[in-house]
Order: structure tokens, then C-alpha cells, then sequence
């Protein structure tokens, strides 16, 4: 089964970086709130690069640049994807804190987010 992981990174703005084991790389969203683990609330998920599986790993401080902060493991386990359609992905987790089915759902292009894929982080 894939992996998933949870960092929360205390860079210039606290957010959740949320990242799936997909196509031998780590698939990656910025999550500027805590991921819901109750039915019924969305948090927006940027899209950013993808990162190396070894990165699943990684709790220490990035010290300067693009990034820089402290991450840690918030959550981490096995999924399993459901679905996977262009702009939507349907996947069940199996973490300490994160369980059952969620939905990541690719929104329409924002212009004061350029560059950058914005979607919905879901609890069915």
C-alpha cells in the first residue's frame, strides 16, 4: 500500500503539508489549516512540487530560503486510492489521526494564485 504524510511546517505562515505516495514520488499540497478530520469541512490544498519518497521522513529545521522553518510529522500511514480522474482524487487513510475516505477535488483557476493549482481537501 502507498504511503501518506502530514508535516506541519512552522515556515513564515503555519500550514499542513499534506503529500501522497504517487507515481514513485511524493504528490504535495500546502494546506493553510489543520486537515479536517470531520465530515463536512473543506480546506483549501495548493498544489506545490513534488517531492522525493525519502522526504516522508523529514522532521528537522530548514534553515534558509524557500521553505525555511521547522517540519515536523503531524500524521502519517498507509492509503488506498478509490479514484483517480483528471482534477479529482478519492483515497481512504489509515493514519493516527487522519481515517476514512477523502476527497481532493482540483478548483478552477484562481488568478491571484498564479502558477499554482488550488483544490479542496475533503472528509466523505
Amino acid at each position: 500500500m502507498p504511503i501518506f504524510v502530514v508535516q506541519e511546517h512552522a515556515a513564515r505562515k503555519l500550514h499542513w503539508d499534506f503529500r501522497l505516495e504517487l507515481d514513485k514520488t511524493l504528490k504535495s499540497w500546502a494546506i493553510p489549516k489543520e486537515p479536517p478530520m470531520q465530515p463536512k469541512i473543506k480546506r483549501l490544498a495548493i498544489q506545490v512540487e513534488d517531492h522525493d519518497l525519502s522526504y516522508a521522513n523529514f522532521e528537522g529545521t530548514i534553515e534558509e530560503g524557500y521553505g525555511a522553518g521547522t517540519v515536523k510529522i503531524w500524521d502519517k500511514g498507509k492509503y488506498k486510492l478509490i479514484d483517480k480522474k483528471p482534477g479529482k482524487l478519492v483515497f481512504e487513510l489509515n493514519g493516527k489521526k487522519l481515517k476514512g475516505e477523502y476527497v481532493l477535488l482540483k478548483l478552477k483557476p484562481n488568478p491571484r494564485f498564479k502558477g499554482k493549482d488550488n483544490w479542496l481537501l475533503f472528509k466523505k
